[in-house]
């Protein structure tokens, strides 16, 4: 046993030396029989492996399709035996007795190929197939040298440990021959060596004994019992000793496997001959064949496997029917045919799922083993893997096969593969087998969320109540999962307070103020809701950006542009303005001016005052209404109407200018004063008003002139005006003819300033008054004309030293030729104090307006207005 155990440690040594030469597969020698536990070699380390990295890569051991009787440790890495191994009933007669292992690597996934050569020893003694064999041969007629045919023992080891000698027990008439046909067999002949004499010895006992050549070798007994007959001395002989026959293996039964013909020399019974069926090798194939003992033909009589036997010896007997009988013996060897009757077998021997549809292209998803039990073409296996994408197959070893990832995966497109690994042989007709594989694909962020629209427009009323929903957002994010949860959040925008400007905008605004503080968004659902009530003449467009993030890692995002507009309501009455500033403020201008000033000390609060001459005629403008609504659009397009009095009065106002004008000529008998109460609407839903009252003095036309003369002399008179100084009936006598005097330079000076003026307008080219979209238009109107222009249609109107106003006023009354200086005894509102006036010729100033598309439709005088303060100059 000793010399057993050194002999496989000198072929460990050998393999293992082997496999450093080879540089490939991995091969391992162990003899059979070998004790639970033996170290058949150190695999961890022979493939390169440091310690402890075998168990932490689950080194592992897969031998398909049979059991491996070897394992490996996982703590050491070593291959051990694991069960008795016995190369007999593994491979048996066939040599070298090598069995294909498959070693499993992960982290990452590698397969290794093992070969495990099962060593043969001299386990097995020679078996006869019976302990006692019995024979008759006739005296005298049975000369010597005749041979009778033996079976021979036979030996389940292999190499020398099958390679026998037989021995006969001493004897003078007997010995054994041994020789070799051009069967796969020896043959063993017991020849008899001198005449027997029955009377003599009529029964000899013999021992055969067959010995290996193993070491120590092993040895079997058979006894022979030999019977010595008389008479009869022709034995059939057959007309060949050995027969080759080749039968497929898909034969039916009853097919005819052979037939005999033996014959005898002798006459009568004795030449009379009987077949039978000696003996079968291998004996599990006794009951596949039967002969006639008459005609000698073998039939077959069982289903023949080339798989599990491919040769057959039997050993044909005829024997005559003399007294003693005698017997030929032949041989009939039958070689099994394959035939293409085992289709491929597909094993997975591993599978890593899911995959990633990031995986990179050559990922080993599956690891297969194919085996076909035929031989030859028959046993030659193709595969391939259906559909053709993105699945590949790649072959590793014979028979072995990676199933890898050849095109890249996207679980969106398609979440999970159902592949077919297909296998055909190279038989005709071939056969096929499959295995199908079930590989899901797991999801990983790649897909950002995308909103259905880019930009979305939501149209808010004004004064709506806080938390009420505007609109709802929604992102696709076709991940899954986490990865295709999706939270939104305001991002970005603002708008610029104070000024009222659009999202975005800080133009005349004193501060900025973020959309978050106007509008939330729900992370969850994505509804837009508004946090406080939208006010139109604050807010009129917000802009700003709503984000889409998932919930991946990293995190990607979608953003959305989210452009609020506010719709106005009627929230807003008109709004009288208070009368344009004084002469020095307005720099000279005002004179040319039309406008409504409150009443000065004394006067009844609210009401306006102005003065018109008695004669005027019928349309002369005496006072202008000047009111601005906060709203837009109609809500902001004003009308004025007459309240008092009703039906035909001397005066009338201009429905859309507020012009207050005579509505025919001015006499006497119309009073000293008029009392007028004017109501300013809007065209909203509902509509709202505001109401004025004007006092129009009806004086003669001289006062009038040096009222109009003094308020654009002296803004000492003027201030004296304004504190509503009287002046007695001598004064005012007395400076009557200074007031005339001065009246009538002012007039003539105005006079000759309007005519430079309208000769230098009329021969001085024109701004265009209409044009596109573009570069900034110079617009001068200098000519009557009135105009209201709505809040949400403007353009920036400013004067070149001034900020930008956001309403346009326009007007400019026609004035009469200047009244006589007023009556003493009249107490009036100095002219300062009146809604200015300038009589004589027409008095006009003109004024450069920025304006980006055009708004007028014809010249007109022009003031600009900043909504909620005093008017502009």
């Amino acid at each position: 046993m000793g010399e057993r155990c050194c002999a496989a440690v000198v072929r460990v040594l050998v393999l293992q030396a082997a496999w450093a030469l080879s540089g490939g597969q991995v091969r391992y020698s162990v003899p059979e029989e070998a004790k639970a536990g033996t170290v058949v070699g150190r695999l961890a380390q022979d493939l390169g492996l440091e310690a402890g990295e075998a168990e932490a890569r689950r080194l592992r051991l897969v031998a398909p399709g049979r059991r491996a009787s070897v394992e490996v440790s996982g703590a050491s890495g070593a291959l051990l035996v694991s069960s008795r191994l016995d190369r007999e009933e593994l491979c048996g007669k066939s040599a070298p007795c090598a069995l294909r292992l498959e070693v499993l690597l992960e982290r990452p996934l590698r397969v290794f190929h093992v070969q495990l050569e099962v060593t043969d020893i001299n386990d097995n003694a020679p078996v006869f197939p019976a302990a006692r064999k019995n024979l008759s041969i006739a005296e005298l007629s049975t000369m010597p040298g005749s041979r009778f045919p033996l079976e021979g023992a036979s030996d389940a080891d292999i190499g020398a440990n099958a390679q026998l000698t037989y021995a006969l027990s001493p004897s003078d008439h007997f010995r054994i021959e041994e020789e070799n046909s051009n069967s796969r067999s020896k043959s063993l002949f017991l020849v008899l060596t001198k005449s027997l004499d029955r009377e003599t010895i009529p029964v000899h006992r013999l021992v055969l004994t067959a010995t290996d050549g193993g070491r120590p070798s092993l040895s079997g007994t058979m006894e022979l019992v030999i019977s010595v007959l008389d008479a009869n001395d022709n034995a059939p002989q057959f007309n060949q000793s050995v027969y080759n026959v080749h039968l497929t293996e898909d034969a039916i039964q009853g097919t005819l496997v052979s037939r005999m013909n033996a014959t005898d020399l002798d006459e009568g019974s004795n030449r009379d001959v009987r077949y039978e069926i000696d003996t079968v090798v291998p004996p599990s194939g006794s009951d596949l064949f039967s002969i006639d003992a008459n005609t000698g033909e073998i039939r077959l009589t069982g289903a023949l496997d080339f798989e599990v036997v491919n040769l057959y010896d039997l050993n044909i007997r005829a024997t005559d029917k003399g007294t003693p009988p005698l017997s030929g013996h032949c041989k009939v060897v039958l070689e099994v045919l394959d035939v293409n009757d085992n289709a491929p077998e597909v094993w997975v021997t591993s599978l890593s799922v899911p995959v990633p549809e990031d995986a990179s292209l050559g990922t080993v998803v599956a690891l297969l083993s194919v085996s076909d039990r035929d031989s030859g073409e028959n046993g030659r296996v193709r595969c391939w893997v259906w559909p053709a994408s993105p699945f590949g197959l790649e072959a590793t070893f014979a028979g072995s096969y990676s199933l890898v990832l050849r095109e890249a995966l996207d679980r969106e497109r398609v979440s999970e593969y159902e592949v077919e690994v297909r296998a055909e042989d190279g038989g005709a007709p071939a056969l096929r087998a499959s295995r199908g594989l079930r590989v899901p694909v797991s999801d990983v962020n790649d897909n950002a969320p995308l909103f259905a629209q880019a930009v979305y427009t939501v149209l808010a009323r004004e004064n709506n109540a806080a938390g009420a929903e505007l609109a709802r957002l929604w992102a696709r994010d076709p991940d899954e999962a986490a990865n295709g949860r999706v939270s939104y959040s305001v991002w970005d925008g603002g708008v610029g307070v104070g000024g009222g400007g659009a999202a975005g905008s800080s133009s005349g605004g004193v501060g900025w103020r973020p959309a978050s503080s106007y509008v939330s968004v729900d992370a969850e659902s994505g509804r837009l809701w508004a946090l406080q009530p939208l006010d139109y003449e604050e807010l009129q467009v917000l802009q700003f950006e709503v984000r889409a993030v998932d919930a991946g890692e990293p995190p990607l995002s979608g953003n959305a542009t989210v452009q609020l507009f506010v719709l106005d309501e009627n929230d807003n009455a008109p709004a009288l303005l208070p009368p344009a500033g004084s002469a020095a403020e307005a720099g000279g201008v005002a004179a040319a001016e039309a406008a409504l000033s409150l009443s000065g000390a004394g006067s009844e609060s609210g009401t306006l005052w102005a003065w018109a001459a008695w004669g005027a005629p019928a349309g002369q403008v005496v006072a202008k209404i000047r009111a601005v609504d906060a709203d837009s659009g109609y809500n902001a397009w004003l009308r004025y109407e007459l309240w008092e009095p009703r039906g035909k009065g001397p005066f009338r106002v201009g429905l859309y200018s507020g012009e207050v004008s005579t509505a025919r000529a001015l006499d006497e008998a119309d009073g000293p004063r008029q009392r007028l109460l004017i109501v300013v609407r809007d065209h909203g839903e509902p509509a709202r008003s505001a109401t004025a009252t004007l006092s129009v003095s009806l004086l003669e036309a001289a006062e009038a002139a040096l009222a109009a003369g003094s308020s654009s002399a002296s803004s000492s008179a003027v201030s004296r005006s304004a504190a509503g100084v009287e002046l007695g009936a001598g004064a005012a006598s007395a400076a009557t003819n200074v007031w005339l005097v001065v009246a009538i330079c002012a007039v003539s000076s105005l006079f000759l300033l309007a005519v430079v003026l309208y000769g230098a307008s009329r021969w001085a080219p024109r701004a265009a008054v209409l044009s596109a979209p573009g570069p900034t238009t110079l617009v001068c109107a200098s000519e009557v004309g009135s105009w209201s222009y709505s809040q949400r249609h403007s353009r920036s109107l400013c004067v070149a030293d001034g900020a930008a106003k956001s309403d346009l006023m326009v007007f400019s009354p026609n004035f009469p030729p200047p009244p006589p200086a007023p009556a003493a005894k009249d107490t009036q509102p100095e002219p300062s104090a009146l809604l200015d006036t300038v009589s004589g010729n027409t008095l006009f100033a003109s004024r450069c307006l920025v304006s980006s598309p055009p708004i007028l439709s014809r010249p007109l005088g022009i003031s600009c207005l900043q909504r909620g303060s005093a008017p502009a100059d």
